[in-house]
């Protein structure tokens, strides 16, 4: 992209750049709408499964009978109330495998066929997943939604492919930096408005999850009229790849666990830095593994030892989201170059007394001391650790190495909450919580001991 010189001397932006920044834009407002609608469900889902629970069908009992018989083996509690916890676990991980099973597939397609025939696909699952939810009366219903809506979730990747379509190596920071700002309005607004709508539901003696869920039908439909409007294709048919096959040739390590830890997809690289990507790589698996595990399972400690109800858990993501917001805004984008590893590693110290302060909080000013710990946490190391394995590799392989580690990502999302959900209901809230904890030192070490590379020091 080159730029002309305005009579101030200044550069003005070309045709090309206008463009690119058009898309950016439009690809912006579409994540935030998705996102919205995404984040309605996380302060309800606790409800949704104990109301599941007064309406047993087949697939609930045949999973309950399931729990009670390992719960005997094991010799767990027997606490109905944590078995929502387990139920929660196994569909929060099968939304996430799903998830990352099905991104490197329809980022294949979108390879072939172009971005937006794709990405409009993702979003008319992702809507009848919603429509679905909205009339899912008894569990298999339930779980039915979240799978059709598991395998459509491909719109992230898909803008991330778009942004990489539209901008040079060195100017993509700022397009996935609005993916990130997406992420967050989308994470403080919409639990929120998800709960506001719930009480609405419950107010009008409606079955309380039908008016989010329809809400959310009503953002996916918007998003798929604005996309179909407004965003135009960014890869042309002469750099569109032949067939599926060798589009996902270049995608099909993205779901192997093994080329994952080893970064096998990145080639012509040097010895030390390929070594240090995998040690970053290994430290961001095993923070999110315990992260988004004692993350998924926040909303049922609140919900059973506080009595939190769908609007209390509303305003305790926007809690969280502010805050992350604020340290976001405010001082991780005025880290210096370097420091990543630094200010990784005291989020991860601070993550550490937040899971001990929920461990132990039987009121809500305890609770929201772990909160305000849990916040600056959720702001700093994923960034930070982002930041630092995007310094390493040639300018043709950024997307490779960024391919690798989001899903290294995405595959402790699969896994987190149905682990932490498992320690939860056999061994107890404060169990899981400690257990965390402990457990975060072996990622803090292993952080401390990484002296980054020559690209980000």
């Amino acid at each position: 992209m080159t730029s002309t010189k305005t009579q101030n001397g200044k550069s003005a932006p070309s045709d090309a750049e206008r463009g690119a920044n058009r898309t950016l834009y439009v690809v912006f407002l579409s994540l935030v709408i998705d996102l919205l609608g995404f984040t309605l469900i996380l302060p309800l889902l606790p409800s949704i499964l104990d109301y599941y629970g007064t309406k047993q069908d087949t697939l609930y009992q045949s999973i309950k009978d399931s729990v009670t018989g390992f719960r005997e083996l094991v010799g767990a509690p027997d606490t109905p109330r944590w078995n929502s916890v387990l139920f929660g676990g196994v569909i929060g991980s099968l939304f996430s495998m799903l998830q990352f099973l099905a991104s490197p597939i329809m980022g294949a397609a979108s390879d072939v066929y172009g971005r937006k025939p794709v990405l409009v696909i993702s979003m008319i699952g992702v809507a009848a997943s919603y429509a679905l939810w909205a009339v899912s009366h008894n569990f298999t219903l339930f779980v039915i939604a979240r799978i059709i809506g598991g395998l459509s979730k491909g719109n992230v990747s898909i803008s991330t492919a778009v942004i990489a379509d539209i901008f040079p190596p060195e100017k993509r920071g700022k397009g996935m930096a609005f993916v990130g700002v997406a992420f967050s309005v989308g994470f403080v607004f919409g639990p929120i408005i998800g709960a506001v709508f719930s009480r609405y539901a419950r107010d009008q003696q409606e079955v309380f999850y039908t008016v989010p869920a329809l809400f959310a039908l009503a953002l996916a439909v918007i998003d798929i009229i604005f996309v179909l409007m407004f965003f135009k294709e960014t890869l042309p048919d002469n750099k569109r790849a032949k067939s599926i096959s060798s589009g996902w040739q270049n995608t099909s390590h993205l779901i192997n666990p093994v080329s994952l830890f080893r970064f096998s997809s990145v080639t012509n690289t040097a010895a030390r830095d390929l070594s240090a990507m995998q040690k970053i790589g290994a430290v961001y698996f095993l923070y999110l593994l315990l992260y988004s595990g004692l993350e998924f399972t926040l909303t049922f400690l609140t919900h059973n030892r506080l009595n939190y109800d769908s609007m209390q858990q509303g305003k305790m993501f926007f809690f969280l989201g502010t805050i992350m917001a604020l340290v976001q805004g405010g001082y991780v984008r005025r880290i210096p170059a370097g420091k990543e590893v630094k200010i990784a590693t005291m989020g991860m110290t601070l993550l550490i007394p937040a899971f001990v302060f929920m461990a132990f909080a039987h009121s809500a000013s305890m609770m929201y001391i772990g909160l305000t710990l849990f916040a600056f946490a959720s702001a700093t190391v994923v960034p930070c650790l982002t930041t630092l394995i995007s310094g390493f590799g040639g300018t043709n392989q950024k997307g490779v190495v960024m391919g690798v580690f989001r899903s290294l990502g995405a595959l402790a999302r699969a896994f987190g909450p149905v682990l932490s959900s498992i320690v939860y209901w056999s061994c107890g809230d404060k169990v899981c919580y400690i257990s965390g904890a402990v457990l975060l030192i072996i990622p803090y070490i292993m952080l401390r001991k990484i002296k980054g590379s020559s690209h980000s020091a």
